[in-house]
């Protein structure tokens, strides 16, 4: 299931960039992918890592998901999937509410592509400095308290031994990177 899942992602990525760079975007499910699989996750949860940004971004559907990898992959990536219609502001402080009150996977799944992302600006803020903030929809106050937001939200309801050594990695770049 987690190679179909790749496939799948790899097809509907196709063409598109990271930001900052000139990398194939699949390069970051990718890494969120191996994130989880490194902290232990489920199949489940590898391949809603995979397949995170596919409902955000391109043109496969919720229901191409359930339809091909079942109710779990299809509710995992529900839970991360940001309505872009709305406002910067109420799109983060959604997810910053799902952090808080989801599940230990989809806790993790976001904390992933959010650890992901952050590498990514910390690598892009060394090679461009203070302008790597001029590339994103919100400047770095807004990321700012988006990620300290995160961090803040993600052990709400569960102990910090029971969660996977990432949410500390990315605490520690949260301060490194906003402090």
């Amino acid at each position: 299931m987690i190679e179909q899942a790749a496939r799948l992602a790899a097809r509907a990525h196709d063409g598109q960039k990271r930001k900052n760079s000139a990398d194939p975007y699949i390069v970051h499910p990718q890494r969120v992918s191996e994130i989880l699989s490194a902290g232990g996750g489920s199949e489940a949860l590898i391949c809603a890592g995979l397949l995170h940004d596919v409902v955000e971004d391109t043109e496969v559907t919720t229901e191409d998901i359930r339809k091909q990898f079942g109710d779990r992959v299809a509710e995992l990536v529900t839970a991360h999937t940001e309505n872009k219609s709305l406002p910067w502001q109420q799109r983060k402080q959604h997810t910053i509410n799902v952090v808080r009150d989801g599940s230990m996977e989809i806790k993790s799944l976001i904390v992933a592509d959010k650890l992901d992302n952050l590498r990514s600006i910390h690598t892009d803020h060394k090679r461009l400095g203070e302008k790597v903030w001029d590339t994103f929809n919100a400047g770095y106050s807004q990321q700012k308290w988006y990620y300290q937001s995160v961090a803040a939200a993600m052990y709400d309801g569960l102990s910090k031994q029971d969660a996977p050594p990432f949410f500390q990695e990315y605490a520690d770049l949260v301060e490194q990177t906003f402090d």
